[in-house]
């Protein structure tokens, strides 16, 4: 017995150092990877990042393999021990196995990487990690919001920096009738110029919309890359619009209505109740 227990410990000992060789091994290859000085400086960063997720994810596997091996448990002779009780827990982790699927799409296909700017159930968001089972998104709020993988295969997801970093947004204001237009269009193309997260190329420029209700309708169209707080550059550009208009003394309208009001001459008629009157002849 006492021999026996010494092996195994022995055994046990190997797994731990095997473990720990392939923690520092991926440490490594993480530091070469995302710091790449050679042939991967070519390749995306975001990129970098999915495919030594996916190497991480093979190189422990086979490294639980070898552990089982170094302590004489043979794989064959486990997965076919464990048959019966995964039929049995099939049903109930089929969820589960849908989002551990769902992770290897994501990351073989590179469709949502980390870093990237996406729009999910109303929330936008960027994604900080993509785990095998579920991917961590991280609000403008800074609240993290957990979402399994499957939500990004089977539904749809909005992905701002998908394809490019600069993404086309536009934001409307409306003068009153009467105001010189290109007075107005001169004012807002050096708002949009003042603002520094507005990108230069492609040029910005000004659309004459519409003849709306109370206003003429302008639209700046303009890009950035500043995609997860967007909100505050339209915020200043507002503001800067709004200086420039005052200065020019061009008005910013509001909706107006105006109301008749007909009155009626002569006697109005009287619509009171009126008591009944009793007919001549009858008793």
């Amino acid at each position: 017995m006492v021999g026996e227990y010494k092996l195994v410990f022995g055994n046990l000992i190997i797994g731990s150092l095997i473990a720990l060789g392939t923690w520092l091994f991926l440490l490594t290859v993480k530091r070469a990877m995302l710091r790449p000085r050679l042939i991967l400086g070519k390749i995306d960063e975001k990129r970098r990042v999915s495919i030594y997720l996916i190497f991480k994810y093979i190189v422990w596997v086979i490294s639980f393999i070898i552990i089982l091996e170094a302590n004489h448990i043979e794989i064959t002779v486990l997965l076919v021990g464990s048959t019966a009780l995964l039929v049995g827990l099939g049903l109930g982790v089929q969820n589960i196995f849908k989002d551990l699927v769902s992770g290897l799409f994501l990351l073989f296909e590179g469709t949502i990487q980390i870093g990237d700017i996406i729009e999910a159930d109303g929330e936008i968001g960027r994604i900080t990690e993509i785990n095998l089972r579920s991917t961590e998104m991280m609000t403008r709020e800074n609240v993290t919001i957990i979402i399994p993988n499957s939500r990004f295969i089977t539904e749809k997801v909005v992905n701002w920096s998908h394809n490019k970093d600069q993404v086309r947004f536009s934001v409307s204001v409306g003068v009153a009738y009467g105001s010189d237009i290109d007075e107005v269009d001169r004012c807002l193309a050096e708002a949009m110029a003042d603002i520094k997260e507005i990108s230069k190329t492609p040029k910005p420029f000004v659309r004459f919309n519409n003849f709306g209700d109370s206003s003429l309708e302008f639209e700046m169209i303009f890009w950035s890359n500043e995609l997860f707080f967007i909100n505050n550059v339209k915020s200043n550009l507002r503001r800067s619009v709004y200086k420039k208009l005052q200065e020019k003394n061009l008005v910013i309208p509001f909706p107006q209505r105006d109301i008749h009001i007909k009155t009626v001459t002569g006697e109005a008629p009287d619509f009171r109740a009126k008591k009944d009157v009793p007919r001549e002849g009858m008793n």
